[in-house]
């Protein structure tokens, strides 16, 4: 298999002489080093067969192509021994045995014309070479749901199927009975209203599963960090090709199939390949295999990546997974209640319906169009009968259609794609749709400090060699300290440091504390960290973790063999580690009860100015106790204070949410000076109140009791030096009090806590993935504001189901009792089936679409938090819709009694006045629906052209009905004076709602 890149259009120099002796020479070298590579791939092809005593997986012929062209160009790739199949085995079977037969990692590295330092060439061309012979990082997922399927799934409803099947029979009766010309209308008109709802509900049914899907696959696109061309950048995880090194470090997945290059205490968690939940290590000697899908828990480390996509396992089992996107949510399943228990009601009320015209039709008490009764026992012909009893039928089944609200879970699937289309706009991805809804109720916050209350850009701002400050890069150092430093810095970090030529400025990689670090050691100190490694040798690594708040490393100078411990971390328990300290000069000094105090005092005063305090102390060992790393006993080398400002606006934001009723608790592993004064920043704490129970540290509340820790749990706003455990504790303890609990988290150990929370929020940027995948939404930004966007939207999602309802019901109720009481007492349903199919249609769905695609106002954050109890149905709402529902039934049956004699007009024309005039009651009541409470109804309505354009829709819509499709709707044209009347009656609709908000609900 080769890996070749051939120029087009390259020029073909056969003149020898035309060619300078130096790259004719150049040229002979090349091929002579290309024939003895191919010379040892056949012995090792040849070796591999007789020692395997199996046929090889590869090609049949070896093909080298010596190419006599200037490689000035693009970088060009060498012919490889190693097929795809062997290298996707070797680390599928974890093969040590093959691996070795192939030379090994660092032979498989240059076959794949990897570096092991640099990595690959971020060449396009090179990189699109080794997607074609090794194919994408990608796996084909399973077929999305068709257009079709969604235009089934409405016509499985029973309602729909009896609509259609009353529809057919109307039909053929109609066309036998009148003749095709005129016989069809009834029948037809009702299958087309059917095929109307249908098409209607089904379009956006599909529109939000197209939603969902983008969504879906934005939140699959994790971000690798890749080495390129010699320095770290971060690509998708889509762009990962076979060749490239990857970064690993806790917390991240790994996103392809590969072997194991370099690191320290490198340990995976393969539970999700393997089911085994014991942590694996990963070493270059006994076990150097990683496998696409697990999680990095421990350690650091280098990956060459060897197989990728549908190569991998992990491929092969996504490719036959598809993400679940049809989860019912809390909201949705209790609206599904609602929606049953109403149903019930309107189907006993059809039933009855039913009942009554039946008996009315069959005793002979109803009359047609020119006033013969409709039934004749012996003489009314069967057809006529059925045609009748058909018609009735259809009545009855219609308002069932009606009665039952199909648009509310409508309503919650559009709010919810319209929210989540939003909030990522604002910077929030949902990944669970539960979580939209359970915002809302929020009613604490538990928040990280550092990237969510900060900016998480770390700089170096004050450093202190024992008891001096070092307040100029001038300042003289003793050579001693100068060296300890260096090796303090660079030998113990995940950063690097890339300098692209001597002239540059440098390229700094790592966590933003990292950075911060050997930035301040690459200016003030002029630190070579590529020398620096090349001078020591690591032998032990104690990665940093939350829990220990430190980070260790065990190193041998190549020079002279002479080995010590570094340790660097939290400033405060650092100093408890160590028993002396240098000074300036580099005089090792004693650390004393006295002097302890002193340094101790620094540490509180770099924090009280709101900087993170990080301290660097070593200790030499002898050679031959290289077991662990030595933790008392140290010197401390120095302390550097890095300063983390706050971000802009996060105060407003801290002050919007607790005028919302929601507390904010901040959880931070700094210590407790910097902690307040962040906090105090922040407008989490006020510096005149007493912080004695307000500000804890983690161990403490550990500690506590748990009948203490839920008596003081309100109480607590910040807590320091926490541990992951210590905030999973918080959690529970704030939901055994009845608190809904949002809560933030980045770091892999945060999961648990992501997890126990009712709405757990990840960090985008910082973030590990195994904390994503343990959250609910995740904060694209970091920033806190976004947090308090999230819970604007999530109180936005119930507010506006709350419109719809209050809007559907009264539709519902004003249909119901307008057509039972017209149908028992004149035994005539002054609404056909067409007709109310059509308020069904923009109830439903135009409906759903006007009021549950509101944006949240700030109206919503002076509102206490909903609870989760709180019902669906507030009593605010009951005021609201049955003051409307009365008065819409009052006018209605007003012009089904005495319509006729009022306005003088036959039967026709006075059903139209009721159809026309209940349809603008409902398109006025969608204005009233728009505020639970306040008066004015019309605030902030010309941002919402969503909300104009579909009213002006229905109302077109409606003057087409009567005016223009009077057989479809069996309707008749009414004059201007009659459009006024139907206006001006639903207009009333106004100032009723208007009045009947000065009522206490």
């Amino acid at each position: 298999m080769s890996l070749r890149h051939r120029n087009s259009g390259e020029p073909a120099m056969s003149d020898a002489e035309d060619i300078p002796m130096a790259k004719l020479q150049q040229r002979r070298w090349r091929s002579v080093f290309a024939t003895i590579y191919s010379a040892r791939t056949f012995v090792s092809l040849y070796k591999k067969v007789i020692n395997k005593k199996q046929i090889l997986r590869s090609l049949s012929y070896i093909a080298v192509d010596v190419h006599d062209g200037d490689s000035s160009g693009d970088r060009l790739l060498s012919s490889l021994c190693v097929d795809q199949k062997t290298l996707t085995e070797v680390v599928r079977e974890k093969s040590l045995e093959t691996l070795s037969n192939l030379g090994g990692v660092k032979q498989i590295a240059a076959s794949l014309e990897t570096d092991e330092k640099d990595g690959i060439s971020a060449n396009e061309a090179d990189l699109a070479h080794r997607i074609d012979v090794f194919g994408a990082n990608r796996y084909p997922k399973p077929p999305n749901k068709s257009f079709f399927s969604f235009v089934f799934e409405a016509f499985k409803d029973t309602t729909i199927i009896i609509l259609l099947v009353c529809a057919v029979l109307s039909l053929g009766f109609g066309i036998k009975q009148h003749g095709i010309a005129d016989g069809w209308y009834d029948g037809g008109s009702i299958i087309i209203a059917v095929f109307l709802v249908v098409a209607v509900s089904a379009v956006s049914n599909f529109k939000q599963n197209r939603q969902f899907e983008k969504l879906s696959n934005e939140s699959s696109d994790i971000k690798v960090e890749v080495v390129r061309d010699g320095h770290r950048q971060f690509i998708s995880v889509f762009e990962v090709v076979v060749g490239d090194i990857v970064c690993l470090k806790i917390g991240d997945q790994i996103p392809a199939d590969g072997l194991f290059l370099d690191g320290h205490s490198l340990k995976v968690d393969e539970s999700s390949m393997t089911g085994e939940s014991d942590h694996v290590e990963i070493n270059g000697s006994n076990n150097p295999f990683v496998l696409s899908g697990t999680k990095v828990t421990n350690g650091f480390g280098f990956m060459l990546v060897t197989s990728v996509g549908m190569n991998t396992a992990w491929g092969e089992m996504m490719s036959s997974i598809n993400r679940e996107l049809d989860e019912e949510t809390p909201l949705q399943a209790r609206l599904n209640k609602l929606t049953s228990a109403i149903g019930k009601i309107g189907l006993a009320v059809a039933v009855l319906v039913l009942a009554v015209l039946l008996i009315r039709y069959f005793t002979g008490n109803t009359k047609d169009d020119k006033g013969n009764k409709e039934y004749i026992r012996g003489k009314t012909k069967l057809d006529s009968v059925m045609n009748s009893v058909v018609e009735i039928f259809s009545a009855a089944i219609t308002i069932v259609v009606v009665a039952i609200p199909e648009g509310l879970p409508l309503a919650v699937t559009l709010t919810l794609a319209y929210s989540m289309k939003q909030m990522m706009a604002d910077h929030a991805m949902v990944r669970k749709l539960s979580a939209c809804e359970t915002m809302g109720s929020a009613t604490t916050i538990c928040t990280d400090k550092t990237g969510t209350l900060t900016l998480n850009e770390m700089k170096v701002t004050e450093s202190w060699l024992g008891k001096e400050l070092m307040d100029s890069v001038s300042s003289e150092i003793a050579p001693i300290v100068h060296e300890l430093l260096q090796q303090a810095v660079a030998l113990n970090t995940t950063g690097t440091v890339y300098m692209p030529n001597s002239q540059s400025l440098p390229e700094i990689s790592g966590s933003p504390t990292e950075k911060a670090i050997l930035s301040w050691a690459v200016s003030d100190f002029g630190m070579n960290l590529d020398e620096m490694k090349q001078n020591y040798e690591l032998i032990r690594v104690e990665a940093f973790n939350s829990e220990k708040k430190r980070s260790g490393v065990l190193i041998r100078r190549k020079s002279d063999g002479a080995t010590q411990v570094h340790w660097k971390g939290a400033a405060e328990m650092i100093l408890a580690m160590c028993s002396q300290y240098y000074d300036r000069s580099g005089t090792v000094k004693a650390i004393n009860d006295e002097e302890r105090i002193e340094l101790g005092k620094i540490i509180e005063n770099m924090a009280a100015k709101s900087l993170r305090c990080i301290a660097f102390a070593h200790i030499n060992i002898p050679e031959d106790d290289e077991s662990v790393l030595e933790e008392s006993g140290l010197t401390l080398l120095g302390l550097v204070g890095l300063k983390d400002p706050c971000r802009p606006g996060v105060r407003i934001a801290v002050e919007a949410c607790i005028n919302a009723g929601v507390n904010i608790k901040m959880i931070t592993g700094d210590n407790v000076f910097t902690a307040k004064a962040i906090a105090i920043e922040c407008g989490i704490l006020q510096p005149d109140e007493d912080l004695n129970e307000a500000v804890i540290e983690g161990v403490q509340f550990r500690n506590y009791s748990p009948e203490e820790r839920i008596a003081r749990i309100n109480k607590i706003r910040v807590m320091a030096r926490s541990s992951p455990f210590d905030k999973l504790l918080m959690v529970q303890c704030l939901k055994q009090n009845g608190h809904v609990v949002a809560v933030t988290g980045d770091g892999t150990n945060d999961a648990p806590a992501l997890k126990e929370a009712d709405i757990g929020l990840s960090m985008g940027i910082q973030g590990t993935e195994v904390a994503k995948e343990s959250s609910d939404i995740v904060i694209l930004d970091d920033n806190f504001t976004s947090v308090v966007t999230v819970l604007r939207w999530g109180r936005c999602v119930f507010n506006n189901i709350q419109k719809f309802i209050q809007f559907q019901l009264t539709v519902n109720i004003a249909a119901l009792v307008i057509n039972f009481i017209a149908a028992t007492s004149s035994g005539d349903v002054p609404l056909t089936a067409v007709q109310l199919l059509w308020v069904n249609l923009i109830m439903d769905t135009f409906g759903a679409l006007a009021l549950a695609t509101e944006r949240p106002t700030n109206d919503l954050m002076t509102m206490p938090p909903v609870g989760r109890s709180k019902p669906l149905i507030s009593n605010i709402m009951w005021r609201n819709l049955i003051a409307q529902a009365l008065y819409q039934v009052a006018v209605l049956l007003t012009l089904q009694f005495r319509g006729k004699s009022i306005f003088g007009v036959d039967e026709k024309v006075k059903n139209t006045l009721i159809f026309n005039t209940f349809v603008f009651c409902q398109v006025f009541n969608e204005f009233n629906a728009r505020k639970l409470e306040k008066k004015n109804i019309f605030q902030g309505l010309h941002k919402n052209r969503l909300f104009l354009g579909i009213i002006g829709i229905t109302i077109v819509l409606q003057v087409v009905m009567v005016e223009f499709l009077k057989r479809f709707a069996d309707t008749q044209r009414l004059n201007w004076g009659q459009w006024g009347t139907c206006i001006g009656i639903a207009a009333l609709s106004w100032p009723l709602g208007w009045l009947v908000k000065f009522v206490p609900a």
